[in-house]
């Protein structure tokens, strides 16, 4: 039956759905929707991401790996594994498998052995999701183990709806990206097992506004706690925070950092709903840039000089300078200041 399935037709109409306007959530699901036509799925991650810190700033997971959230988690982080998330964010190639990475002993990988086996979970495809030089989410997708492990020819399908998926991200992100969030930042105490100890009535409030429910620790905040263990643990570097869109529209910030005292270790983590600021890569993807002009600006925005910006794009100074010129006209702003000054301004400034 599943031959009969015109894969062609089911990629363009799935390429067609990430460029229709879609909200988060229903890309999401029209997304996995059409994968699972042409590509056995028995588990499924999608998750958006920060593209400054790549860090998750949302996710969606199907059981059974919804209930081992926290341990895949620290494998990410902490642990040294094939195909963890911000290395393929950054890779040459986005995308590869559990099988491709370990040559077919998937014993070589930690995940698998501790969390997927005892799971019944066997390979797993790993792509992240960049559009230009921004990576926007990630998406997993699991077989049950024992099975085939995924083909050569649907690595090559999940690589060619990728970019089309992340900029179906980057698109639902940008159209909110200029609207206000709540005044008042709040605060949550987790514990180093990622368990939720306190909470500030606003941090509750933003917390839920995210994806988490009552209670809940959402995925962005474990995310970033688990960075910051990491980092203790010498395995990475000290994350700076990441940025979350809520489900209303708000930007969030989200910072992190280490308490001690009586009751014990824990992390305090800040939802500060008052940076807007930390949208702009999302402002920038509105913007009528060419995909170089777009990389020059982000580069603006992170602070690199034209010497480095020629560097890390394989471009003359002098070409470095054109596309800035160009950015600066269609921008309406005079220099790189006043550029950076655009991207980060706060809503109704």
């Amino acid at each position: 039956m599943a031959g009969r399935v015109d894969r062609g037709r089911v990629e363009r109409e799935l390429v067609r759905q990430c460029h229709a306007g879609l909200s988060l959530p229903d890309l999401r699901q029209r997304v996995l929707r059409s994968l699972r036509r042409v590509v056995p799925v028995d588990a499924a991650f999608v998750a958006t991401a920060d593209p400054a810190t790549l860090l998750f700033t949302g996710a969606h997971a199907e059981e059974p790996l919804a209930s081992s959230t926290a341990r895949f988690l620290e494998n990410e982080f902490s642990a040294a594994d094939v195909n963890r998330f911000a290395g393929l964010a950054t890779a040459s190639r986005h995308v590869s498998s559990l099988d491709l990475a370990t040559h077919g002993d998937r014993f070589a990988s930690p995940r698998y052995g501790e969390i997927m086996r005892p799971l019944g979970l066997g390979d797993e495809l790993r792509a992240a999701l960049v559009a230009g030089a921004e990576c926007w989410g990630y998406l997993c997708l699991h077989r049950a183990d024992g099975g085939q492990g995924f083909t050569a020819r649907e690595l090559e399908l999940v690589a060619r709806i990728g970019p089309h998926v992340a900029a179906g991200i980057r698109d639902a992100t940008a159209r909110s990206a200029g609207r206000a969030g709540p005044p008042r930042p709040g605060v949550l105490i987790v514990s180093d097992d990622l368990a939720l100890v306190a909470s500030t009535p606003e941090a509750e409030a933003l917390a839920e506004l995210i994806d988490g429910g009552p209670g809940e620790l959402p995925v962005a905040v474990q995310a970033l706690v688990s960075a910051l263990l990491a980092a203790e643990r010498g395995r990475g570097p000290m994350p700076l925070g990441s940025t979350v869109r809520a489900r209303t529209g708000e930007w969030l910030h989200l910072s992190a950092s280490r308490l001690s005292g009586a009751a014990g270790r824990s992390v305090s983590v800040v939802l500060d709903p008052t940076r807007p600021g930390a949208a702009a890569a999302a402002r920038l993807a509105g913007l009528a840039l060419t995909p170089r002009e777009a990389e020059v600006a982000t580069l603006v925005l992170r602070g690199r000089s034209t010497r480095e910006i020629s560097t890390a794009l394989l471009i003359s100074a002098h070409t470095v300078q054109d596309h800035l010129k160009s950015v600066f006209d269609k921008t309406g702003v005079r220099s790189r200041r006043e550029l950076v000054g655009l991207l980060l301004a706060s809503p109704g400034s």
